[in-house]
């Protein structure tokens, strides 16, 4: 009797911590699968705001911005270039000098001529560089080559259609937290010239808590063991990294 109940005792043991093993690696997994699933959609984000960073940049004279309310206004209010394209330049006529900084010129010129003959002497330029075709009249009948600017909502331009500006700022699953957004500048290149840099990021806790806090710790451990920011993040404010996650 006395070794059927030790027998019994030593089976709930194993069983218990059978229960406690399983738990734990499907504790695991399932913190895997919240994370992959909310990751995916942070990640698209941070991409939309870098896109939007990019753009910034671009009219501000290569500087990034720091605010999301400045950032998500020039989405929504301000205009960017759009570059129609028509063409290639040749093989031979690049070999005879033409870029297409200069074949942009001749067309410009032609275009703003007011005075025909000149208007005429310039189109006939830019036929003769095979850029334009003519007809018999002179006027143009076909562009061969051009680089026409148009500009554009910026919001129209980026994204996709009904893409909201006003989320760029916000922590998919973070209950309202904000991505953090910061600016710097990087004057080490051998040129002395100055690099401006910018990153958005969040931690783990602000979209992981209360899933698993064992995991969650875990995680965080192993990233500053690694030297790795413990969360997801686009861009550097220290250091160039040409704008990379570091998911990828």
């Amino acid at each position: 009797m006395k070794k059927l109940v030790v027998n019994l005792i030593l089976l709930l043991c194993v069983c218990g911590l059978g229960y406690i093993c399983v738990g734990s690696i499907m504790g695991s997994i399932n913190f895997g699968k919240v994370r992959e699933a909310r990751e995916k959609e942070i990640i698209a984000r941070l991409i939309d705001i870098r896109t939007a960073q990019v753009a910034f940049r671009e009219q501000n004279k290569g500087q990034y911005t720091d605010s999301f309310d400045e950032l998500i206004s020039f989405v929504k209010n301000d205009s960017i270039p759009f570059v129609k394209k028509v063409g290639e330049l040749t093989d031979k006529q690049l070999e005879a000098g033409m870029t297409e900084t200069k074949a942009a010129k001749l067309i410009e010129d032609a275009r703003k001529a007011t005075k025909p003959a000149v208007a005429k002497r310039k189109w006939q330029e830019a036929e003769s560089a095979g850029l334009v075709k003519l007809n018999k009249k002179g006027e143009v009948e076909e562009f061969i080559f051009s680089r026409d600017t148009f500009w554009v909502a910026a919001i129209d331009t980026l994204y996709p259609a009904g893409f909201n500006a006003d989320s760029l700022r916000y922590v998919p699953f973070g209950d309202g937290a904000q991505f953090e957004l910061r600016t710097g500048c990087d004057s080490s290149s051998k040129s002395g010239n100055k690099i401006f840099l910018f990153e958005a990021k969040t931690p783990y806790r602000t979209y992981l808590e209360g899933i698993n806090k064992d995991e969650l710790n875990n995680l965080i451990d192993l990233q500053l063991e690694l030297g790795r920011y413990p969360g997801l993040k686009v861009g550097d404010a220290e250091v160039g990294n040409n704008n990379a996650g570091n998911w990828e």
